[in-house]
């Protein structure tokens, strides 16, 4: 099995490095990551200047590595598209990412674009995300994907299916197992601290608190709380599929 490892954390951030090193033992891995952190960055994607790419020593692996001076959807497009052609990978794994993408902050989610990316491009893939930012240790959700990735071609039926994965960051012995889940509801309680530049233009931090949202017991958000690894299948087909059929009945003139 070959496994290209991305995400949106860059290169060097420790959650790739367990993730990599995990994932060796099913295949053989190619890490191909942005060289800088890409957070939040989205589905965005590079095409207005180039993108520069550079075969790096990954840690103290011997992966073939490369850093992307790009987004993690750029990576994933360069991965199958360019760097890979006559190499087409089995799977592409994001992660692991230093925080949770439960519910609808997927849309903003530069690990989980990556995996969408994939999708489109009709290769099976994972997100993995650690359910908060204070993180002891990597190898559990390492293993778990592992678990995942080494059978993900035997579970899906369809490969525009993403398996987004968030990971408990409790203690192992209170993970109460594992569930598969809706992407729950997320909106924020936004704050724009705005400050001035030396030549008086205002510029802005952006800062935001959850807000306690009432949740589907089946979705992510509840199933993390209660400390079950979730397991949300995603795809990028966004129609609204019970407006589009009321829709069909409406008589529209021009």
């Amino acid at each position: 099995m070959r496994i290209v490892v991305t995400n949106d954390d860059g290169i060097f951030a420790e959650g790739i490095y367990h993730l990599a090193k995990a994932l060796q033992a099913i295949g053989e891995v190619i890490v191909i990551a942005p060289s800088t952190e890409q957070s939040a960055k989205g589905h965005s994607i590079t095409l207005h200047s180039p993108i520069m790419v550079k075969k790096i020593k990954f840690f103290d692996t011997d992966f073939e590595a490369y850093a992307v001076d790009g987004t993690p959807a750029d990576c994933v497009k360069l991965a199958i598209e360019a760097i890979l052609k006559d190499r087409r990978p089995d799977i592409v794994v994001s992660g692991i990412n230093n925080g949770p993408n439960l519910g609808t902050d997927v849309i903003y989610s530069g690990t989980v674009s990556a995996a969408v990316e994939a999708a489109i491009l009709g290769v099976p893939s994972i997100a993995v995300s650690m359910a908060t930012t204070k993180i002891d240790n990597y190898d559990g959700a390492a293993n778990f994907a592992c678990k995942i990735a080494k059978s993900i071609l035997h579970i899906i039926d369809d490969q525009s299916t993403v398996f987004n994965i968030n990971y408990p960051t409790c203690r192992p012995e209170s993970i109460k197992g594992v569930k598969v889940t809706t992407l729950g509801l997320r909106k924020y309680c936004n704050s724009f601290d705005e400050r001035k530049d030396p030549q008086g233009n205002s510029y802005y931090w952006v800062s935001g608190t959850a807000l306690e949202l009432e949740q589907n017991q089946d979705s992510d958000i509840v199933s993390i709380k209660n400390n079950y690894i979730s397991i949300s299948p995603i795809h990028f087909d966004l129609t609204a599929f019970n407006t589009f059929q009321r829709l069909k009945d409406w008589s529209i003139e021009l």
